[in-house]
């Protein structure tokens, strides 16, 4: 096993890596090749957490890392961060390569000076690396209330006590907007994913919005 920085040599590859590992699992088909096609040249990107993971000379897996907000009460800012899309080929997962991969890249995160990351993920999974519910951290989701403790938005202090020393109680987290790149510029998107191989586009249980 190998994990390494992404070369241009490998966005392709990575893209449809992404696009089979995310098919039909939070909606029908997905957008996380495409978050991660524009997401190369955005400003937020950290192109020094941008990793990949080969098995016998080949890439299985993949992560990136982005810049993010934390807005406090009185409206000023502090920096956060996060990840994903994180990707492992289908063929591999459910073997322990995503874990593998996620904790190299927050042990290089943390000794870079990162200190503080928010995400959206299944904590059943995300607890083995380190996170916990976000709320514990008085961290408020921004499309949630205030006092909703959100299941699926998580958090971890990666450099201990880093929120206290930076004056951060009580926050709210925005994601940064370059996620949200497919849903602004459909038409653009849809063009995209016509560049890849055909596949069915399925609706099914535990996708966002799914009813019987």
């Amino acid at each position: 096993m190998n994990i390494r920085l992404e070369e241009s040599k490998d966005y392709r590859e990575i893209e449809n890596l992404t696009r089979e590992a995310f098919w039909n699992v939070y909606r029908p088909g997905c957008t996380e090749h495409y978050v991660l096609n524009q997401y190369r040249t955005n400003p937020d990107f950290i192109p020094e957490l941008d990793l990949v993971m080969e098995v016998d000379e080949k890439i299985i897996g993949h992560v990136m890392f982005s810049k993010a907000e934390l807005v406090l009460d009185d409206g000023s800012k502090k920096a956060s961060w996060t990840f994903g899309p994180i990707s492992i080929h289908p063929d591999y997962k459910r073997k322990g390569y995503g874990l593998k991969l996620l904790q190299y890249a927050l042990d290089k995160a943390r000794g870079m000076g990162i200190g503080f990351i928010c995400m959206e993920g299944n904590i059943e999974f995300y607890k083995h690396a380190g996170f916990d519910l976000a709320s514990k951290f008085n961290i408020h989701y921004h499309a949630e209330p205030r006092d909703a403790e959100v299941p699926y938005f998580l958090a971890q202090e990666l450099i201990p006590d880093w929120l206290q020393n930076n004056g951060i109680a009580e926050a709210t987290y925005c994601p940064p907007k370059g996620y949200f790149v497919a849903d602004e510029n459909p038409e653009a998107f849809e063009a995209y994913d016509a560049t890849f191989p055909q596949k069915e586009k399925l609706r099914l249980p535990g996708q966002l919005g799914y009813e019987e």
